[in-house]
């Protein structure tokens, strides 16, 4: 890593430097045009999922990667980064604020702030707190130089309360949610006195290899968890929340998947009624390794929304990891798919507390922070993966096509149908959520245009990652 002083000092920018911090004019103005923070005649135009009039105002949000100077590759040279020339990381986070006062988004997300940094960090502070927004940061955990910044603007949300949320993981990953009172009236013929919701940013862990997979996983389960605490805690009624940031997966993956089953919802796939199949259809990283996919996301989960309960989500997914990874190792040995599934039963039944243990140690879980996984969770989860292996055991007959996918099938419809009753409302919690505000998906658009038809525009210079935006309008959940 490379340090804040480090970064400023003297010398020419490499022709390499140069090019890719130069942005055109035409370029900034077409930044600007995705969508305003409050729904206007002239602000829709770039998207086309939205009326040309609204009867009441919208909020929007922008998460967006940055790309923090101390990671930014400059030219074939592993080792020159762009923090090592002033000129260069100032002229493209410039760049980057203007976009964003361009876009005048209700609340910006930001991943890969360089906080190590003073004079970057007072540029992002002072501009945003001089258009009107309340700005919060958090570095990450051992000594990481760059962390996330949260701006809300003060015209249209209060801040009741912003929590720290520090997974003291492999990552050195942390999260910021915050508690917000909406100031602008949306409905005026009945105005509803609470108008509140939660919102979350984070940047979770970059899959490095499949091990890394059940981290990423955990710290979306602590995230969550946080928050029903956080409601109990604060005696919260029913209200909206939304995730955003960049989870380093894409809907193909573990994460997506298990937020799915926790009631949340993909604005941007929402908006453009894209299926799960539809993973191709959009990118929004190109990362170090040249690969693009879609990991920037905005979800949205209303009060009401039925789901799976959090524990019962977080087994199921952390075992077809497991199951997945013990496939993958006896598919590398040759095996058939009957000796593969035979073979993971076995190994499964015999895996041990210590075992169980062991293995969660070695990729982060335990033992460094009291915020890892303790020993009753891994109890929990290992009392839970031999329930799910003596259901297995009773199919006498495997497939040939047999995978881990239709294992944690075939379990959910046995003997644990019980578990997997949604959390529903009963009368009294439903008539609660006719006095409080939902969201509705107006619109999101990812800039450049050019990625959400999946491929990633060689000018662009702003970061790796591209800019997300979603409208959202209120709505009565008894609509």
């Amino acid at each position: 890593m490379i340090n804040a002083a480090a970064s400023n000092r003297p010398g020419s920018i490499p022709q390499q430097v140069q090019e890719l911090s130069i942005e055109s004019s035409d370029t900034l103005r077409a930044l600007s045009s995705p969508c305003r923070g409050v729904c206007m005649e002239d602000s829709t135009a770039a998207l086309p999922s939205l009326p040309s009039s609204c009867t009441e105002p919208s909020l929007s949000i922008t998460t967006f990667n940055i790309l923090a100077p101390i990671y930014k590759r400059i030219g074939p040279d592993e080792n020159c980064r762009e923090s090592d020339y002033h000129d260069a990381w100032y002229k493209r986070n410039l760049d980057i604020i203007r976009m964003l006062l361009s876009n005048d988004s209700s609340i910006i997300c930001l991943q890969e702030l360089w906080l190590e940094n003073e004079e970057l960090v007072h540029l992002y502070e002072d501009s945003l707190n001089r258009h009107g927004y309340d700005v919060f940061t958090l570095r990450r955990t051992s000594g990481r130089g760059d962390g996330l910044l949260t701006a809300i603007k003060r015209d249209r949300f209060s801040v009741l309360t912003c929590k720290d949320l520090r997974f003291n993981d492999f990552g050195d990953r942390v999260a910021q949610i915050l508690h917000l009172r909406v100031k602008v009236p949306f409905f005026r013929r009945n105005q509803i006195a609470e108008q509140q919701m939660l919102l979350v940013n984070t940047h979770l862990l970059f899959p490095h290899n499949s091990s890394f997979c059940l981290i990423r996983l955990w710290q979306v389960y602590k995230i969550i968890e946080c928050l029903e605490k956080f409601m109990v805690e604060h005696g919260l009624t029913p209200v909206p929340v939304i995730l955003c940031g960049d989870w380093n997966g894409s809907k193909r993956g573990h994460v997506y998947k298990f937020l799915r089953s926790q009631g949340f919802v993909s604005c941007y796939d929402s908006a453009h009624r894209y299926k799960d199949e539809d993973a191709h259809r959009w990118i929004s990283h190109r990362n170090h390794r040249g690969n693009v996919c879609g990991v920037d996301f905005i979800w949205l989960r209303n009060p009401g929304k039925t789901h799976q309960p959090l524990s019962l989500s977080w087994k199921e997914a952390v075992l077809g990891i497991i199951m997945k990874l013990l496939q993958a190792k006896l598919c590398e040995a040759g095996e058939s798919a009957k000796e593969i599934y035979r073979q993971v039963l076995e190994m499964g039944c015999r895996l041990s507390f210590y075992d169980l243990q062991k293995r969660l140690y070695q990729l982060g879980f335990t033992a460094r922070s009291a915020e890892k996984m303790v020993d009753g969770e891994i109890k929990d989860l290992l009392q839970s993966f031999y329930i799910e292996m003596d259901d297995l055991k009773k199919y006498s007959v495997f497939p040939p096509s047999t995978s881990t996918d239709n294992v944690i099938t075939h379990t959910t419809n046995s003997s644990n149908v019980k578990m997997l009753n949604c959390v529903s409302l009963d009368a009294n919690s439903a008539s609660r959520y006719k006095s409080v505000l939902g969201l509705t998906i107006q619109g999101a658009s990812l800039f450049p245009p050019l990625v959400e038809q999946g491929m990633w525009p060689e000018d662009f210079a702003l970061s790796d990652h591209a800019p997300l935006t979603v409208i959202l309008r209120p709505r009565k959940i008894s609509d």
